[in-house]
């Protein structure tokens, strides 16, 4: 692999712009902060340096430059993560060979990918154009047709097994990953929607009835080994970008939803494929944004679902606001009916979902009945003491004075009895890896080596005064560095990364020292007390290994020779 090219590339990448446009990143002072995606994180523990180029999270301790990121985040390997950073700065990448990877399920995509075309084909050529009339009275022209590959299943039932089984493909596979049935064809004569895992490979299908003829409306793949639901959200792979932009994404139910949405202009949005909402899907949501907008159907358990979801994103550390349309509405019906304009007043008028709990703490009180009254004031006063915003708190107290003619003392009295017994849900807390206990001595190798990385008279020093660091990984990672830095004149850290990066337990040694919160610049009197501890760590072990061998020795004139060896070393000889 050539060095240069790869830190050539690293140069011309700004490190926060590429991990920014995955997840989103708050500025801290001169670092910027976001949710960790390596780990299941509520709170942005991920820092990422713009000087240095690096990010370090403080609770799973993963660390790394741009190119360690895209490899652990997007799943490529180094040459993969070259070429794509290489064609976004400018820098010709050619040279360096890319391996294709192929896995057991390769096979599986190869099939879905040429069923897709196939039904494509089939809606784009004659025999489909009654379902190209039937798409075009919903309001889905060509270019969203187009954008969204969307097909035709033809009426026989063998069609596509026998394209596939013509291809090599065995029945019992086809079977096996939901094309077939029976070993025929599972879809008939229904427009299909192919549905995308989070790369953007089409993984199953929705197929949807056009014609009136007693089927179910939607027939949708089965779970296989390539398709799980719980994994994945439609639309995901085109609405990363633009939930990027307009930072927050919007939740829906159904593809339709979504297609609906594209149609006039609002892409940042996904679908769940269904109600639940799993760890899963909470996880990838949170890498999109952490501004997120539940807009369900309208119904009650449209309601319902928006109501579990939010708790449950709420949980995952995000904010969550809430459309409820009218009339029972689902966004596909409701744009239709009501347009562009509409949709996106009710987009940009969401609810909070503290608002939206307390709104539905209304559903069905009797507000003549005094008692009813007074339950349903209690029920707001206990939601509100999950706000932690004191000034939204003060608001909803004197509202609920205004309406019910209550004394805000009384209410504020009130609220604060509540907020005093509320007994605050047990996290689950994530059972760390074991660390390993640190005594000074490693403490001041680690610190040293720290040193060397951001002062590059530090090296010198340790060259000059022969230190002998006590373990292999750290004297191993000192070679490294000062080969490193007489190769190259300088040692910057996004770059060493680079260059060790097939050095695994180098690798991990370094991002402990990094995740640490060592001192980055050094006093040589500093560097000479930590010299000083790393040294005594060699007496004492000698001194150990002295005293063990003095134990097993029997010539008493031997022993004295190792004890007058001990004592030279005890008084510095």
């Amino acid at each position: 692999m050539n060095n240069d090219l790869a830190n050539l590339v690293r140069s011309k990448t700004d490190i926060v712009d590429i991990i920014g446009e995955r997840i989103p990143l708050v500025a801290r002072g001169k670092n910027f902060f976001g949710v960790c995606p390596f780990h299941d994180d509520s709170n942005p523990s991920m820092c990422v340096s713009r000087e240095k180029q690096i990010y370090t999270c403080f609770s799973c301790h993963a660390t790394g430059n741009v190119f360690t990121f895209l490899m652990n985040y997007e799943h490529m390997d180094f040459r993969e993560v070259l070429h794509y950073l290489g064609e976004k700065v400018g820098v010709n990448t050619s040279s360096v060979q890319i391996k294709k990877k192929s896995t057991k399920f390769d096979k599986f995509y190869d099939a879905y990918g040429l069923s897709t075309k196939y039904f494509q084909n089939n809606l784009s050529s004659g025999i489909g154009r009654d379902a190209r009339s039937y798409l075009s009275s919903r309001g889905i022209n060509d270019e969203i047709i187009k954008e969204f590959e969307i097909g035709l299943s033809l009426e026989s039932r063998d069609d596509l097994t026998k394209l596939l089984t013509n291809k090599g493909y065995e029945l019992s596979e086809l079977n096996r990953i939901g094309l077939s049935s029976d070993d025929h064809d599972i879809y008939n004569d229904r427009i299909m929607f192919p549905l995308y895992d989070v790369s953007g490979k089409v993984v199953g299908f929705s197929g949807r009835i056009y014609k009136d003829n007693g089927q179910n409306k939607y027939l949708n793949t089965k779970e296989t080994d390539i398709f799980k639901k719980g994994e994945m959200l439609y639309h995901y792979h085109i609405a990363r970008e633009e939930c990027r932009l307009k930072k927050s994404v919007i939740i829906m139910e159904g593809f339709m939803d979504v297609i609906r949405a594209s149609t006039i202009g609002i892409k940042n949005t996904v679908a769940l494929m269904g109600t639940a909402l799993t760890k899963e899907q909470i996880n990838l949501i949170k890498r999109l944004s952490n501004n997120i907008i539940l807009c369900l159907d309208g119904d009650g358990p449209g309601v319902k679902a928006a109501t579990s979801i939010g708790e449950e994103l709420l949980r995952g550390g995000v904010e969550v606001k809430i459309v409820i349309l009218p009339d029972n509405d689902d966004p596909d019906t409701f744009i239709l009916k009501h347009g562009k304009d509409r949709f996106i007043g009710m987009i940009e008028n969401a609810l909070n979902f503290s608002d939206f709990k307390i709104n539905q703490l209304k559903v069905n009180v009797n507000f003549r009945s005094d008692e009813e009254k007074a339950n349903y004031i209690n029920a707001v006063l206990k939601e509100t003491t999950k706000i932690d915003d004191e000034i939204r708190v003060e608001v909803v107290l004197k509202r609920l004075a205004k309406e019910f003619d209550i004394g805000y003392n009384t209410l504020e009295m009130r609220f604060n009895s509540l907020k005093n017994q509320e007994i605050k849900p047990v996290q689950q807390v994530e059972i760390p890896k074991k660390k390993v206990r640190k005594d000074k001595y490693m403490k001041a190798v680690e610190q040293i080596l720290y040193f060397m990385l951001n002062n590059d008279w530090v090296i010198s020093q340790v060259e000059n005064e022969r230190l002998i660091f006590p373990n292999e990984e750290s004297r191993v990672l000192s070679s490294e560095i000062i080969y490193y830095y007489k190769k190259y004149g300088v040692v910057n850290v996004a770059d060493f990364y680079t260059y060790i990066q097939d050095k695994e337990n180098i690798l991990m040694f370094l991002n402990g020292i990094l995740a640490e919160n060592y001192n980055e610049v050094a006093t040589k009197e500093e560097l000479f007390e930590y010299f000083k501890v790393v040294r005594n760590y060699g007496i004492e072990q000698e001194i150990k290994r002295l005293t063990s061998l003095m134990k097993k020795e029997v010539d008493p004139l031997e022993q004295a020779k190792i004890v007058e060896k001990i004592r030279k070393l005890r008084i510095g000889e």
